[in-house]
């Protein structure tokens, strides 16, 4: 008989989760079967599926599991009281924060994004970035009533630039092997971002 405890079913989902997370920091997650993750887990694929109705809902549920997390992450970072260029600096530090603590995740997002279908994962990530885009928008639009934006600034084009800028960290970690590398760099990035859409008098210097 297995020596195995049985946790609860939604702690092992959760753990499940965390496993594909990690599983996609260390290998292209196109190439992560249902046989690799029941491993990590040291489950066989039909205990796995017991926990889940098929490859497609671990998926989805990996995605919600980052958008619930990283969103709630955004949502802790930002003081109401903050000025909006100074919130978007909190931002963008928590996320790359975020990313810093799970590598996996721009890899599970991006091979999500790049499925033709619409799987149910690639719905989460899709809702979960215009939200993301929404919150960029607002927070823009409230820097620009105070007059903090440089003048007829496109502020569409300064939310994807900031998601943009993320994007590229995340790159260049990936090149170099080293996602810590992000963390160090974030600062002098948002930095730059900051002179190219703020108004002179509102640089800080």
């Amino acid at each position: 008989m297995s020596s195995r405890p049985r946790l609860p079913a939604e702690e092992r989902r959760d753990l499940t989760v965390r496993a594909v997370i990690d599983l996609c920091g260390q290998q292209d997650p196109a190439t992560l079967t249902t046989a690799k993750i029941a491993e990590r887990m040291n489950l066989t694929q039909g205990a796995l599926f017991r926990h889940f109705r098929s490859k497609d809902a671990i998926w989805e549920a990996v995605a919600e599991w980052v958008a619930r997390r990283l969103m709630r992450r955004l949502d802790a970072a930002v003081d109401p009281a903050d000025v909006p260029l100074d919130a978007l600096e909190r931002m963008f530090m928590a996320h790359i924060a975020f990313i810093a603590r799970h590598p996996g995740v721009p890899r599970l997002m991006l091979g999500q994004l790049q499925h033709e279908r619409a799987t149910p994962a690639r719905r989460v990530i899709d809702a979960m970035l215009v939200r993301y885009r929404e919150r960029l928008m607002t927070m823009l639009t409230d820097a620009d009533k105070r007059g903090d934006l440089a003048d007829d600034l496109d502020r569409e084009a300064a939310a994807v630039a900031f998601i943009g800028a993320i994007q590229g960290l995340v790159v260049q970690s990936m090149i170099a092997g080293d996602v810590e590398r992000i963390r160090a760099l974030a600062p002098r990035v948002f930095s730059l971002y900051r002179r190219g859409i703020a108004a002179t008098r509102g640089l800080v210097e």
